[in-house]
């Protein structure tokens, strides 16, 4: 029977020498997690009988968190804490494995996917990034918009000028005459003093030029009862008036006190709607000087200038936060929450089934999936632009395969202490 519980620690110590040399082969893999090959006896048949040798009881997988590797990319994400990212291996009714490796990447069809094409599974979010849904049931694949698919048309415009108190007024220079009397003329420049040009949306996101124009029309330092500038409005080519009921284009009037302080209008000026060539809708307009507009001394100051459309935007960046929030930005300045990511927790990790490339599926032994989001409940946070490297310590991988190398050397010394003692036997006959 020696040579059969010999041999029972010869096989024990090569399955221990295979499963040390997996766990080394593996150390540059991103998320693999070591594994440990438990023995227990065999037992005797009676008390006065020796063991039987040794029998492989199962082996175990060692969940421990790796070391983080910085990486630029900030889709490589890794999990600080418990938990696995969620994937699936088909677009409809693909099989479900967890794994700790996040090296993701977008495919062509714009899917976030593992390294293995499995498509990243979220959990799907309302626009303050709030899950909407939980469980694994509720969650989809990530795909990334190509455009934020919400135009918006401009409805007001802010802007805050700072007026020349020694501007001249145009309707009084040299040029203008009785004969020929003044008259505001987009395309005189000697008929207005300052201009500023923006870019304003229509309700399909088209851009179009809008243009404001000012021609003090009253000093009081020429002697005139107040300070006023009138404002001219055009988009495109057609101009907007500042009082809509008027058969005619009307400017808006500025007027400033003594100090400077804009008096009137003293709230944003509502514009009529105009229809420039081009444009799919009318566009009405409302602008608000704000309280920052004054006439002082020196040049004229456009200090801002803000307007709230936008066109359909162009996908920018996708971040990912710590919460696991997947966001985009837009070319337009605008950000849409796509979903968080799925993280998945078991009562019994280490009885998932190893699936390759740092990937698991359920079994009975590992229980159900217990599904939910980055931080809460127990489950680890997202590090973006970081993966998790292998648990190896390759120096304890090493003195354990020195260990096996001796438990295999010593068990076949064994066997050959067996077969010396039987040949002896089997000669005492000559």
């Amino acid at each position: 029977m020696s040579f059969y519980t010999s041999l029972s620690g010869l096989k024990g110590a090569q399955t221990d020498l295979s499963t040390v040399s997996n766990n080394i082969a593996n150390v540059g893999s991103y998320g693999f997690k070591k594994s440990r090959a438990e023995f227990g006896d065999i037992v005797a048949a009676s008390r006065t009988s020796a063991g039987q040798g040794t029998r492989l009881k199962q082996i175990e997988q060692q969940f421990s968190q790796g070391g983080f590797e910085a990486s630029s990319k900030e889709l490589d994400l890794a999990i600080a804490g418990n938990g696995f990212f969620i994937t699936r291996d088909a677009l409809t009714g693909g099989s479900t494995t967890f794994t700790r490796n996040g090296a993701f990447d977008i495919d062509a069809d714009r899917y976030l996917v593992d390294s293995n094409g499995g498509y990243v599974q979220v959990l799907p979010v309302d626009t303050a990034g709030n899950v909407t849904s939980t469980g694994i049931a509720s969650a989809r694949n990530l795909q990334m918009p190509l455009t934020s698919g919400t135009p918006r048309a401009t409805s007001t415009m802010d802007l805050s000028i700072g007026f020349p108190s020694n501007a001249d007024v145009p309707s009084r220079r040299a040029m203008y005459s009785s004969a020929t009397p003044w008259a505001f003329d987009r395309l005189d420049p000697n008929s207005y003093n300052h201009s500023t040009q923006t870019v304003v949306y229509d309700s399909a996101g088209k851009a179009l030029p809008a243009t404001l124009y000012f021609a003090r029309t009253a000093s009081t330092a020429s002697g005139d009862a107040t300070n006023s500038w009138q404002t001219y409005l055009f988009v495109g080519n057609e101009q907007a008036s500042a009082n809509p009921a008027s058969p005619t284009p009307t400017p808006l009037t500025l007027q400033f006190d003594a100090a400077g302080a804009l008096t009137s209008p003293t709230g944003p000026a509502t514009f009529g709607s105009v229809f420039p060539a081009g444009a799919s809708a009318p566009i009405g307009l409302t602008l608000d000087f704000g309280a920052a507009t004054n006439q002082s001394t020196g040049t004229f100051t456009l200090a801002s200038l803000e307007q709230d459309g936008y066109a359909t935007g162009k996908l920018d960046d996708v971040t990912i936060g710590e919460d696991g929030l997947v966001t985009a930005t837009f070319s337009n300045g605008t950000t849409q929450a796509l979903g968080k990511l799925a993280v998945a927790n078991f009562s019994n990790p280490t009885g998932l089934k190893q699936r390759g490339d740092a990937r698991w599926s359920i079994t009975g032994d590992s229980g159900d999936a217990q599904v939910g989001v980055p931080g809460e409940d127990g489950f680890g946070r997202i590090q973006s632009g970081a993966l998790e490297r292998a648990n190896v310590d390759i120096t304890e991988e090493l003195v354990s395969l020195i260990s096996a190398q001796r438990n295999f050397q010593a068990n076949a010394k064994a066997i050959e202490t067996a077969n010396a003692m039987t040949s002896a036997i089997m000669n005492l006959r000559n």
